[in-house]
């Protein structure tokens, strides 16, 4: 098997939610799957309770594993904690990727994270060059790096056309999150 290099990006909602139906395609074909979710944390969102639910089952236990690893996110204030946070999930994601336990690693907000400057640029291109050959690695978020684009294996851009937010509606339980 051939690793490939994966970016879900752009305005539109669905980055997160191809990534978890990946997940779930990647699973129903025998591959084990580490989902880390960069920037979130604090809410309760509604992957973690299929996982849940799921990892009762004898043949589902420790195939997909999904952990928040932030504190929800602002665009506003200080950042300090939101960069430790981001930086243990970067030292943890490696360790991952270099353990050989995972077929397809899914790094949820990991764009977000460059693009606030969480983590650099440095040290995202230094987690992909570490991937070995045989690992699918997905990157979500908004605004992937234009260098990740290039030398990612599949693009898939989600473009916003209208989002019920815009009507004043709020976020909907099990669309959203």
């Amino acid at each position: 098997m051939k690793g490939l290099l994966m970016v879900h990006t752009g305005e539109g909602k669905g980055k997160t939610t191809a990534a978890l139906g990946l997940a779930l395609r990647a699973f129903g074909a025998g591959l084990k799957i580490l989902i880390l979710q960069f920037i979130k944390g604090g809410q309760n969102y509604g992957e973690l309770d299929a996982i849940k639910i799921l990892e009762k089952i004898p043949d589902f236990q420790g195939k997909i594993k999904i952990k928040q690893c932030g504190i929800g996110f602002t665009s506003k204030g200080d950042f300090s904690e939101h960069k430790k946070f981001a930086q243990e999930t970067l030292n943890f994601a490696e360790k991952e990727i270099l353990s050989g336990e995972w077929d397809l690693i899914i790094l949820d907000e990991i764009n977000y994270a460059v693009k606030f400057g969480l983590i650099t640029e440095e040290e995202i291109f230094s987690l992909i060059k570490k991937r070995p050959p045989n690992l699918h690695l997905l990157l979500t978020g908004r605004d992937a790096l234009s260098e990740i684009i290039e030398i990612a294996d599949l693009v898939t851009e989600m473009k916003l056309i209208k989002h019920p937010f815009q009507k004043g509606i709020k976020a909907q339980q099990g669309i959203e999150f």
